[in-house]
């Protein structure tokens, strides 16, 4: 069971800042490292997705679209460790009050330039989204907290890895992951991970040798960024302040804050809208954040237990005196 388990939120001081790292044991860690995806420059290339396969052997996915976007992977998973999402999205007009415009029905997306399909003469202003989404890294990973095997560690980086030498195919990591990243490979079949859980390393064997990861370094518009988190951080701040004030008022940051419900993540986002609209959950919690409290209460009702079982044999023996 990892150590971010039992302390949520601060180093052993209490005032600095968390080292997920540290708390795993290494004792004299580099500067936490991550990515930053600035989505307000991807162009779908799906580079990232190509070299995350190459360099990783991750088998490919195929070619046929979803049917809900010009996309082939759908989302990540045991096959897909990197996955751009592509997201056509209808501009309403603004409401009256100057506040956020209402959501739109987007339908489904067609191969016609807007307005030029004859059932669909009035021309829509849309635009696209595209995100490259990735395995976010968590301070306080709950897939760390319930792999019964140690097939899930903390590197000296920050980050999290799975080891296929060691997983058992389980799956507990799967439904405690609260971004959906983590799957167990379903196929080819004879690739040696099949059954296995699997998600992005962040490239740990190239960080090991001083390289950056495979995605970021195909990433021909720097819309993927990696280096140390905390100079990530106050990029990703200048570029934000940057889009508002040049009129993106809807641009945010996504995963960067160390108080939201996972402690923040290595891997954090800059969206032009809701998290919800590039399928991100709003508000995501470790979901193991209650096991301290459930394991405290179920070792007072044993010991409660216990206690009544013993005065029951003490008094039965003195009864019979």
């Amino acid at each position: 069971m990892g150590r971010s388990f039992f302390s949520p939120g601060t180093g052993d001081t209490g005032t600095a800042p968390f080292d997920p790292a540290r708390d795993a044991g290494h004792t004299d860690p580099p500067p936490r490292k991550g990515f930053f995806t600035d989505t307000s420059v991807c162009i779908g290339c799906k580079a990232c997705e190509v070299a995350c396969k190459e360099w990783n052997a991750v088998p490919e996915d195929g070619i046929a679209l979803t049917g809900m976007s010009y996309d082939n992977t759908g989302g990540l998973g045991g096959s897909t460790w990197r996955h751009v999402a592509f997201i056509e999205q209808q501009l309403p007009a603004p409401a009256p009050d100057g506040g956020r415009p209402d959501t739109v029905d987007l339908g489904m997306p067609t191969a016609t330039l807007p307005g030029a399909d004859p059932e669909h003469r009035e021309h829509a202003d849309f635009r696209w989204l595209m995100e490259s989404d990735v395995c976010k890294h968590c301070t306080h990973a709950a897939c760390l907290d319930v792999c019964p095997t140690g097939a899930l560690f903390r590197t000296e980086f920050g980050t999290v890895v799975v080891q296929d030498d060691i997983c058992n195919g389980c799956g507990y990591c799967v439904p405690a992951c609260p971004y959906g990243v983590i799957d167990r490979r379903d196929g080819p079949a004879g690739d040696p991970a099949v059954g296995l859980a699997q998600k992005c390393t962040l490239c740990y064997d190239r960080l090991s040798d001083g390289m950056e990861p495979a995605c970021a370094k195909a990433c021909p518009t720097q819309s993927i960024q990696f280096g140390d988190l905390d100079e990530l951080r106050e990029r990703a701040q200048g570029r934000l302040d940057m889009l508002v004030e040049s009129g993106e008022t809807t641009a945010q940051l996504y995963g960067h804050d160390p108080d939201n419900g996972v402690g923040g993540t290595g891997a954090f986002f800059l969206l032009l809208d809701e998290p919800e609209v590039y399928g991100l959950p709003p508000d995501p919690v470790v979901t193991t954040k209650d096991l301290p409290g459930m394991w405290r209460q179920a070792a007072f009702a044993a010991a409660a237990l216990l206690g009544g079982a013993a005065a029951a044999f003490i008094g039965g023996k003195g009864g019979r005196r």
